[in-house]
């Protein structure tokens, strides 16, 4: 072969190589004579979990929006039907009325409902009487422009319809866990335990056959990647390889179990789920800090505290009578939530609304993390697909109706609410102060001596300094008008309170007092009222109680998708009759009442799944009798994910700081180097390399990422500061640690995609870097860090 033109464009910085060099790029990404691989991704859950989204985003916000302002005149149900016009359903809006469509499906601009909202138009306004607040039309204008979803008239059930509770428990996910013997069959391969004589039976069923054993170094590289997040080194890649023990891998897993990078990389699964953010809205008024939630998350993971204490201290550290003062931390599960601003100019009716809405935030985060439920549905009215009613939900937004944000102290000795308030008198000494000295042609030295004086004293007291945390404390609110003039005030109480039913979701319109309770479905005789304090720790209890078998299957779900790919259940927080129903729901309870009976220890269920002949074996192309790979006769193949892929990086030029926990950094620092789930995360502003790389949105829990493969995402692959300087650093390690060329070319397979290179692409790689040039070095090992290879995990 000819050696490759050593010469390349920037075109404002973005790096244009040569065809040749891009010739060799795309056969360093192909399968090539050692084994090494490039496929694309199988499809998961991602239109299940969109679809879930749309029809959540229609019945919380939508349906009651329109039900509420818009069906008295345009549904089938409207005494009077008014310009011919009808709402309520999809092909009703796209059809129209008199004046033509309501609404084009993806154009809010072009929608003659949004046009109608806005009122703009004089001759076009509705709702005639009054204009929708901003949130509403912003609410409308969202779900046009995801496709206007709206369930036909089949799938919809009637908002009156009656809950049969006695029919609902018979659901699958309502049924206590089911004990069960694997299927008798004959054995395609030996099993190395319960989890491959349920896969194996139900392959059986089918006439599949399960794939073999991957080899050592993809099934290294995929483990280690699981469990800690970080590829291994070639050392590691060499032992294991060359390792005769019959036991080396289970060795192996147990190591990176004990390993405090186990912490790091399952804390980002979990705060996927709570929609973590180290920087909330800017009208919080809090003092107290984010990141020692994640702190806290990453140690209790890394001390495998049981799943039931995991969960009660985030609910109620503060409440639990044997909780740690450090445990104050967990409770940034609550206490980082959400907020909306409430502008107190605005009449009683809209923050009333805001506040509930916050409350339905809540309660949607609570029920799908633990329950793989959406109880939110049910605030306007009964569940439309699932045995929970309207007060169900008015049960549980009650406990939230009954705890208030607030700053906790870490110290036993120190009140956080006191060192809050310390901090808020200082600061406001501080800026008076400043406004005193800036009156030039009036004397304030005597005042400005006093706040001096007083802020020094206030700076002195010990609780001044003291670490504060954001979490929860049991405290009510009430929303009245101002007093003697317009617009709202917020009554802030100790006590909790009972929610009333609010008709249609609307708390200006309210029915009877609900008692907070757990819903009824869960109930075991009497019903499970909340009658301790705001009801946190009581719930808590009943979610390891009376929904403990629900709770069981859906963590153990989430867990088995991060490490297949797709759950047992492929819609993870949702559980419910439009759910998917589970693969293997044998396999499914029989996992999850023997994680309960391990003492609900995660660590137990990683080695139990991993040690699996069917976590261990080989990825392939899916097979017809087995095509979206849910009956696990192949691995399927995973993209690393934005964490992942960005320790990677670091940790194979040799620059990845380990330090556990601390402060947040800028991820567009470059001099910052450590793991990436310590890089900030804004809840209104993603950093860049968060937004392009299918980071969730922490402004809500998110039970699956949902992978992209776009322009942006290559752009930064070629032209990105990161990259430019992570394959300098790498060119830099390999010229280092291997004199020679084709060491280097070995070592930076190795470091890479854990194997060896092909002759082939030895030999490509020795054309390219012939004459030595350290610029050529650097594009080549930004090819092979840009290579699918190295993004995908087999």
């Amino acid at each position: 072969m000819k050696t490759a033109p050593r010469h390349s464009h920037r075109i404002g910085g973005l790096i244009l190589l040569n065809a040749a060099f891009f010739n060799a790029s795309q056969l360093l990404a192909s399968p090539s004579e050692s084994g090494g691989s490039v496929k694309t991704a199988v499809s998961g859950p991602t239109a299940i979990q969109q679809s879930r989204e749309q029809e959540a985003f229609f019945e919380q916000k939508v349906r009651p929006l329109l039900a509420d302002k818009c069906f008295s005149c345009h549904s089938i149900d409207a005494k009077k039907q008014k310009g011919g016009l009808l709402l309520d359903s999809r092909d009703a809006l796209l059809k129209g009325g008199e004046s033509g469509p309501a609404a084009v499906e993806g154009d809010p601009k072009g929608s003659l409902l949004i046009r109608a909202v806005q009122y703009h138009e004089p001759d076009l306004q509705m709702p005639p009487k009054e204009k929708l607040i901003a949130k509403d039309v912003t609410t409308l204008e969202q779900w046009i422009l995801s496709g206007m979803y709206f369930p036909s008239p089949k799938t919809a059930s009637s908002a009156a319809r009656k809950i049969d509770l006695t029919e609902g428990r018979k659901f699958w996910a309502f049924q206590p866990l089911a004990k069960s013997n694997p299927p008798a069959h004959e054995l395609q391969k030996k099993p190395h335990g319960r989890i491959d004589e349920y896969v194996l039976g139900k392959l059986a069923e089918h006439a599949i056959t399960q794939a073999p054993e991957a080899p050592k170094a993809t099934l290294l590289r995929r483990a280690k990647f699981d469990l800690l997040g970080l590829p291994p080194t070639p050392e590691e890649v060499v032992s294991f390889a060359t390792d005769s023990d019959p036991n080396a891998y289970e060795k192996r897993i147990d190591a990176w179990l004990a390993s405090p990078q186990y912490g790091e990389r399952w804390a980002r699964h979990w705060l996927d789920l709570t929609r973590y953010c180290d920087v909330g809205e800017s009208w919080m008024d809090s003092k107290g800090q984010s990141h020692p939630y994640r702190d806290w998350v990453i140690a209790a993971l890394n001390a495998d505290i049981p799943f039931d204490r995991f969960s009660t201290l985030q609910l109620a550290a503060d409440l639990a009578p044997d909780a740690e003062p450090a445990d104050r931390a967990a409770l940034g599960f609550l206490g980082l939530s959400p907020t909306y601003w409430k502008e107190l100019q605005l009449p009683v009716e809209i923050i009333k609304t805001i506040v509930s809405d916050e409350y339905e935030e809540r309660v949607h985060t609570l029920s799908s993390v633990f329950l793989g439920v959406n109880l939110a549905c049910a605030r306007c009215h009964d569940h439309k697909y699932d045995p929970f009613t309207s007060e169900d939900y008015y049960g549980i937004a009650g406990v939230f109706a009954s705890t208030r944000t607030s700053e906790h102290s870490l110290s036993k000795e120190i009140d956080g609410q006191r060192a809050a308030q310390l901090r808020r008198d200082a600061a406001k000494n501080e800026d008076e102060i400043k406004k005193l000295k800036a009156k030039k042609n009036e004397d304030h030295s005597q005042k400005i001596a006093e706040l001096e004086a007083a802020v020094s004293a206030i700076k002195a007291d010990p609780a001044y300094g003291a670490q504060l945390v954001t979490g929860v404390r049991d405290g009510s609110l009430k929303v009245e008008p101002a007093v003697g003039k317009h617009g709202s005030r917020i009554i802030y109480e100790d006590a909790p309170q009972n929610m009333a039913l609010e008709v249609r979701g609307n708390p200006n319109r309210t029915g009877g007092v609900v008692a907070r309770r757990f819903p009824a479905v869960f109930e075991k005789g009497a019903p499970l009222r909340f009658s301790h304090g705001s009801g946190r720790l009581d719930l808590a209890d009943a979610l390891f109680t009376n929904a403990r078998d629900l709770v069981a299957r859906v963590i153990v779900n989430r867990i088995w998708a991060a490490h297949f790919g797709v759950g047992i259940v492929a819609t993870p927080s949702d559980f419910g009759a439009q759910g998917e129903r589970p693969t293997h729901p044998e396999l499914l309870d029989d996992l999850a009442g023997r994680f309960i009976q391990a003492g609900w220890s995660f660590k137990w269920l990683h080695r139990e799944i991993m040690c699996s002949a069917t976590y261990r074996q080989e990825s392939a192309e899916p097979t017809a009798a087995d095509p979206e790979l849910r009956m696990h006769s192949r691995f399927q193949r995973k993209r690393l994910d934005v964490e992942q892929w960005r320790d990677a990086l670091l940790a194979t030029t040799g620059q990845l700081e380990m330090k556990i926990g601390g402060a947040p950094f800028d991820l567009a620092v470059l001099s910052n180097k450590r793991r990436t789930i310590y890089g900030s995360v804004k809840r209104r502003e993603l950093s860049d390399i968060l937004r392009l790389h299918d980071f969730p949105d922490p402004i809500t829990h998110s039970p699956v990422r949902m992978p992209t493969t776009t322009p942006l995402q290559q752009l930064f692959t070629l032209n990105s500061p990161l990259m430019i300087e992570q394959s300098m650093a790498l060119a830099r390690r390999l010229a280092k640690e291997c004199p020679e060329s084709a060491a280097r070319v070995r070592r930076a397979y190795l470091l890479l995609f854990a194997r060896e290179p092909s002759a082939a692409e030895t030999r490509l790689a020795l054309d390219y870097v012939a004459d030595g040039a350290e610029s050529n070095w650097q594009q080549y090992c930004q090819a092979l860090m840009g290579s699918n290879e190295f993004l995908f995990v087999d």
